[in-house]
Formats: C-alpha cells, sequence, structure tokens
C-alpha cells in the first residue's frame, strides 16, 4: 500500500515485551504520531499485537520504534503487513 490516504499497520512483535511497559511504549509514541488504534498482550507471554492507522510516514515511524523498543526489552522479530485503513476511531489505547 502507498495510497495518499490513511493506512493501517498490524504488527506482532516478539521478545522480552511483557511486563516492561512496552504497550504504554507504543501508546505514547503512537499518539505524539496522531495515529488511531490499539496495542495488547498476547497469550503466549512473549508477543505484544499492535494495530494502528493513519498516514504512512507516521506508521513507518511507529515501526522504527516497535523494532527499538523501551528500556527493559528485547525485540527479536517484528512481523508486519499493510493494509487499507478501516476507520478505527478515537486515541490509540492499550488492552
Amino acid at each position: 500500500m502507498t495510497g495518499d490516504g490513511p493506512e493501517r499497520l498490524d504488527a506482532q512483535v516478539r521478545g522480552r515485551v511483557q511486563g516492561v511497559y512496552f504497550r504504554a511504549f507504543v501508546q505514547r509514541h503512537a499518539a505524539s504520531l496522531g495515529l488511531h488504534g490499539w496495542a495488547r498482550n498476547l497469550p503466549d507471554g512473549s508477543t505484544v499485537e499492535v494495530v494502528a492507522e493513519g498516514p504512512r510516514g507516521s506508521l513507518v515511524s511507529l515501526l522504527e520504534q516497535l523494532r527499538k523498543g523501551p528500556p527493559g526489552s528485547r525485540v527479536d522479530v517484528v512481523e508486519e503487513s499493510w493494509q487499507a485503513a478501516e476507520g478505527l476511531g478515537g486515541p490509540f489505547r492499550v488492552r
């Protein structure tokens, strides 16, 4: 996807990303970029799922932060996929 309209980034971040304020880190960066969506822990204990919508450039900036993570985290892999935005509204939130 490279259109002019909003896009959707679906990412699964694996590593030491639960219990290290990773979701709050994502929320802070996503909110500063004006993105909509959410981040949540998956039940496997080592994955955070991130769904974000907004301009491609802002999503790419968020993706760069996902690959770094906050202090105390360890990001092993980030799997990403791109789609057209579905119209997620409201502020970016932690689930």
